[in-house]
């Protein structure tokens, strides 16, 4: 009888717990790398959102004198407002076409850029710059063909809203337009390793650092870095 018992465990049930130590082993290796790899993934996708929205903020700024406090401010921008651009007409390094304009803008002071196209367009060799307004959907992200202004508003992978402020600060005596955009792990990374997602937030406070991706700040001027870079 304890020789059956025995052949039973050798044979049976100790190789069932060489299998089950040995699968243990390799998911406790693996679970980091596919943890590591995901975050990767889902980083890349964040970082390209957080760089639309610092691309929108900018311009934002450009036409108002101060960044957008609220994602639906930066959508209504992008699908109806408008943008000055300066288009350069002519070449600098041509002096003829120099000299032409001096001569012209001397003899009448008032002259305006629009007559100087028309007088261009005629075959007048010109230098000038002419300024137009044209809609900001027309400009930006053009050539991007993965672009969605309605979902910037999201937390990529999880559908949370993404965390942005906006604020006006006094630094060194001047008044300085700030905002930032942010996401934490804990909803890019939702529905991976929960306990890596946590060890990850805890290094990253022992750091000091936000857990989680960011671009711009309104506690301090950084030029709109992101935290990534």
């Amino acid at each position: 009888m304890n020789s059956i018992i025995k052949k039973v465990f050798t044979y049976l049930i100790f190789p069932v717990i060489i299998v089950g130590l040995v699968y243990a082993i390799v998911q406790s290796v693996m679970e980091p790398v596919e943890f590591n790899k995901h975050r990767e993934y889902r980083e890349g996708i964040a970082i390209q959102r957080l760089k639309d929205v610092r691309d929108l903020q900018v311009a934002f700024k450009n036409v108002n004198g101060r960044y957008a406090s609220t994602i639906d401010s930066l959508q209504a921008f992008y699908k109806e407002g408008k943008m000055k651009i300066v288009m350069q007409v002519g070449s600098q390094d041509d002096s003829l076409a120099v000299v032409n304009t001096q001569k012209l803008k001397k003899r009448n002071p008032r002259i305006t850029p629009q007559q100087l196209l028309e007088r261009y367009n005629q075959g007048e060799r010109l230098v000038f710059q002419i300024e137009s307004e044209i809609p900001v959907k027309d400009t930006l992200f053009r050539s991007r063909t993965d672009f969605n202004i309605d979902s910037i508003a999201f937390i990529p992978f999880c559908g949370d809203s993404l965390i942005m402020e906006s604020a006006i600060k006094t630094v060194s005596g001047v008044k300085v337009p700030l905002f930032e955009a942010s996401m934490p792990f804990k909803s890019l990374l939702e529905g991976l390793n929960n306990q890596l997602r946590i060890n990850l937030d805890a290094e990253r406070e022992d750091q000091g650092r936000y857990k989680g991706l960011k671009v711009g700040s309104i506690t301090a001027p950084n030029n709109n870095a992101g935290n990534w870079e």
